[in-house]
């Protein structure tokens, strides 16, 4: 296959790689408004590097989006206007409006656009939503989802972030439709600045919370924060009525017991996303090469995205107003 990589950032660099080590990925050609920087991947891995318009034009069998967050809907609009198939980073769009658009166009046309969640490809949470769909857990009472960066963003990233609830958080809201199968029926979000002036500046939050109901009753309780000194701490913990279990427990967990007789942890934190999700991202590429060729169907659609967006939204609105707040009442 033919693939053309749209971004040559920290996450396109990582798919770089993970289309280099593909036995079914013959070519890879790299685009980046950084021209230098499309060119120091492409070498890494042996790939060719041009501009993301001359990657378009060369006929690719798939591209992958991995550009900043304002390049994703004209650029997912490219390809299906191209009739490329396309996987693409979240989100498809910051804005509400132009995501529906995106997601009625992809619809209509009947074009290929796989959304990047890894987290519904990580072993450990396809081991939860397994349980809970088999009934093993019981009845789901409630769920608790963890998100906590090693380090803060550098500023200039924040203005285009959306917020902590559309960045940070957005795979939570994904990971926590996909592991109970249902809706989310309301949210009350907080947050505040605890360490770090600039997201201040830009009307954001370093630490954050929200309360959610499912539309079922079950409730979750969802952190995350900017800044874990000790490393990069991702987890789910889902409690039933027969069983509990935890997803992000392990020995490179960034929290430390202080009771008696328990022993540190035998091995460093991950340092950052790229190493803890390393297997889900291989495995997400994977299927997206899968999809291309007829062999899986889509995993995650713009349906999906938007879905998780509504209630990004909601928590916005509900940390701006400071109340509850449902998603039917921003789409």
């Amino acid at each position: 296959m033919k693939v053309g990589l749209l971004g040559a950032g920290r996450i396109g660099a990582l798919h770089a790689g993970v289309l280099a080590r593909d036995p079914t990925v013959d070519e890879i050609l790299i685009g980046d408004a950084d021209a230098q920087r499309a060119e120091e991947v492409a070498q890494e891995i042996g790939g060719e590097a041009g501009r993301i318009e001359a990657v378009l034009a060369s006929g690719p069998d798939a591209v992958v989006i991995a550009a900043s967050t304002p390049a994703h809907a004209p650029l997912i609009r490219a390809a299906v206007e191209a009739g490329i198939p396309a996987f693409c980073e979240k989100p498809i769009a910051l804005g509400y409006e132009e995501t529906v658009e995106i997601a009625h166009e992809v619809e209509d046309s009947g074009a290929t656009l796989q959304i990047g969640f890894q987290r519904r490809f990580d072993a450990g949470y396809a081991e939860a939503r397994r349980l809970i769909d088999s009934g093993a857990l019981g009845t789901i009472y409630s769920l608790r989802l963890a998100t906590h960066d090693p380090d803060p963003p550098p500023e200039e990233y924040i203005p285009d972030s959306g917020g902590i609830f559309r960045d940070l958080h957005i795979h939570d809201f994904d990971i926590l439709r996909w592991l109970t199968g249902g809706e989310v029926e309301e949210v009350y979000a907080t947050g505040s600045v605890r360490n770090f002036d600039f997201f201040a500046t830009h009307g954001d939050v370093d630490t954050s919370a929200a309360l959610i109901r499912m539309q079922d009753g079950a409730v979750a309780v969802l952190t995350g924060g900017r800044h874990d000194p000790l490393g990069y701490d991702v987890r789910a913990e889902i409690f039933g009525s027969r069983d509990s279990v935890a997803v992000g427990m392990d020995r490179r967990t960034p929290l430390r017991s202080v009771e008696p007789g328990i022993p540190a942890s035998e091995k460093g934190a991950y340092p950052n996303f790229q190493e803890r999700f390393l297997d889900a991202y291989t495995a997400e590429i994977e299927h997206f090469l899968s999809l291309v060729r007829g062999e899986a169907d889509n995993p995650c659609t713009a349906t999906d995205a938007l879905e998780a967006l509504r209630i990004a939204m909601a928590a916005d609105l509900s940390l701006t107003e400071h109340r509850p707040v449902s998603p039917s009442e921003v789409g």
